[in-house]
């Protein structure tokens, strides 16, 4: 699937006509037009869609006030609904019909590594995508922009500091075995060598698979004491309340960040209680009374009807301020070249995300941190700051 992916995205490249090379398209006096690839009615649906409306509602602002530079932004977002040929053909029509400036917050990882075969040819800016991939920022990197820390390091110091703190030694995985899934599985099992830590057993799901029983079972009878996760958010749900249910209190489990979401802290009758999760920002929750926090998180409700703003939605006003910052310093005359150097400049205090901006030359990685949380009591606690 992944070599039909990449062959079709480069078929579409080979396509373009040279005069399609328009290194300043989807900027006018008065507009810059963005687009997004995003899971509206998939496995993380409850990713995209509060994030998409976040971000919305943020550009909304700016453009009441009169854009930046006096440029409105218009974000275009696409459907996939985490099936990478409709990516596929979601970013085609971005990049050659719409005319795109930048992507911002495409969601999956699959997803983005293909689109990469139809971006990287005219220069289009990938800006916070909403997977923490390591492939988000290899190599090239020059058009590639991460928002948090990856898959990877989110395992590869929260293994350690599971075993540290709760006598973990047996460290198991449970994933979709996809990019996202084997990137969350390899920093697992390397942390797990690094600590001469056992690696019991695996198992791979399907995205739509919903019956864990026989998984959890081989888990138990490899011994594992620690599962990590790389599920969709239902799925992940599903699993905790099956574990619950087998009575398998001795063992821990512990996600990525595409598994620190709301929704699953806030299941009732405790079935996600106990669950761990490394991840590049923090929950929102204990954090309302600092003021910039607690405004937007008012100003969000108030627009939605939302009863609080979700882990989709911080990424989605984090992901906003982000890319209207590097807009700002990007000047008058923006460009890929101007907006690419204004990346490359940001500093600055991420208070929605709770995490400390910066990127320079050869770093394009927002934000460096990784936080453990827990959910105790139906929330979301962190845990500590890893560095």
């Amino acid at each position: 699937m992944k070599k039909l992916l990449l062959a079709t995205a480069t078929a579409i490249t080979l396509a373009m006509s040279p005069a399609q090379a328009d290194t300043t398209q989807g900027v006018s006096d008065t507009e810059v037009v963005i687009g997004g690839h995003h899971d509206l009615s998939g496995i993380f649906a409850a990713f995209s869609v509060p994030a998409v409306t976040a971000a919305n509602l943020y550009f909304e602002e700016i453009n009441a006030a009169g854009g930046v530079h006096g440029r409105k932004i218009r974000y275009i977002t696409e459907d996939h609904g985490y099936q990478a040929p409709k990516a596929v053909q979601a970013v085609n029509k971005l990049i050659n019909r719409d005319k795109v400036f930048a992507m911002l917050l495409s969601l999956g990882t699959p997803m983005n590594i293909a689109a990469f075969k139809l971006q990287e040819p005219k220069g289009i800016p990938n800006v916070s995508p909403l997977t923490a991939a390591r492939q988000m920022v290899e190599a090239p990197i020059d058009n590639r922009y991460a928002g948090t820390a990856s898959y990877y390091d989110q395992m590869y110091k929260g293994v350690p500091w599971m075993k540290a703190n709760h006598g973990s030694s047996v460290v198991c995985a449970m994933y979709i075995p996809s990019d996202f899934g084997k990137e969350i599985q390899a920093g697992a099992k390397d942390a797990a060598e690094k600590e001469g830590m056992k690696w019991g057993a695996e198992s791979t799901h399907k995205p739509d698979e919903t019956d864990f029983t026989g998984a959890l079972g081989k888990m138990r009878e490899a011994g594992c004491d620690l599962v990590t996760t790389a599920l969709g958010v239902r799925q992940t749900i599903t699993l905790l309340g099956t574990a619950k249910k087998m009575g398998l209190e001795g063992m821990n489990f512990m996600g990525a960040s595409a598994s620190f979401h709301t929704a699953i802290a806030k299941v009732p009758g405790g079935i996600t209680e106990g669950y761990f999760a490394g991840s590049g920002w923090q929950d929102l929750e204990a954090r309302v009374s600092d003021p910039e926090v607690g405004a937007w998180v008012k100003k969000y409700i108030e627009k939605t009807g939302e009863k609080f703003p979700g882990t989709g939605a911080l990424l989605g006003r984090s992901a906003a301020e982000l890319f209207v910052k590097a807009l700002e310093g990007a000047g008058q005359d923006l460009t890929h070249a101007s907006f690419r150097a204004s990346m490359e400049s940001l500093e600055f205090d991420d208070k929605i995300a709770g995490t400390k901006v910066k990127m320079g030359p050869g770093d394009h990685v927002a934000a460096d941190e990784v936080f453990i949380s827990q959910i105790q009591g139906g929330s979301w606690k962190t845990l500590v700051e890893l560095k």
